[in-house]
């Protein structure tokens, strides 16, 4: 996919959030429910006139930084070699922060999906693909699993990114698999996050070492 048409895609995504939470703004309670603790169960509200625009606004502003990213990179170039990918998770964020916006949407007119599927199943869906990502990141100071260690060489980089986009794919595998324990969700998201983060940090370290005895 050329960057010109996944600038549209994710404008559209942008467009689509505003339009349809305009159009059912009529049909929503004064007091929206916003927000769902770990059984699903409504745990914070706001009035409509904040929670209907707020996700569109955050949508907005996410897509203008991504989309403004690779033209401030001092490694640019690099980008450049790895851009439909990074393309293709700029338009599944967006596309996930949608999903996250016509569920509180629908909810609010009485049309209950569970959040106890709809979350692992996209967030897994998403971290699957950052792990594809990761596999195709080129060393740059925005994207990917930067520590110092990956940053100051490219070989490092280049393991560490190899061995945590798998590590990704298994977490979302994982906070998929979490959709049939709702009551641990956060753990079987949460957990593999802090994993990956301290695997990582400390295999970028020896591989850095390795190299620089």
């Amino acid at each position: 996919m050329n960057i010109r048409k996944s600038k549209i895609i994710t404008i559209a995504i942008v467009l689509l959030t505003f339009v349809v939470s305009a159009c059912l703004y009529p049909q929503m309670p004064e007091k929206m429910a916003t927000h769902w603790n770990a059984r699903g169960a409504v745990d914070g509200y706001m009035s409509k006139s904040l929670a209907v625009f707020l996700m569109p606004v955050i949508i907005a502003v996410i897509a203008a930084l991504f989309i403004f990213i690779p033209k401030i990179d001092p490694l640019k170039v690099n980008f450049e070699r790895f851009r439909k990918y990074y393309d293709g998770f700029v338009i599944l964020f967006c596309a996930f922060m949608l999903c996250l916006q016509y569920f509180m949407l629908l909810w609010n007119i009485g049309i209950r999906i569970s959040l106890n599927i709809l979350l692992p199943v996209s967030l897994g869906l998403l971290f699957f693909y950052i792990g594809i990502l990761c596999k195709h990141a080129k060393r740059n100071w925005f994207v990917g699993i930067r520590t110092p260690w990956t940053l100051t060489s490219e070989t490092v980089w280049n393991k560490t990114h190899k061995i945590g986009g798998k590590l990704f794919k298994v977490a979302g595998v994982i906070i998929v698999v979490g959709s049939l324990f709702p009551g641990y969700l956060l753990c079987f998201i949460l957990i593999p996050v802090f994993l990956i983060a301290v695997f990582t940090l400390i295999y970028s370290y020896l591989e850095y070492q390795k190299e620089n005895p």
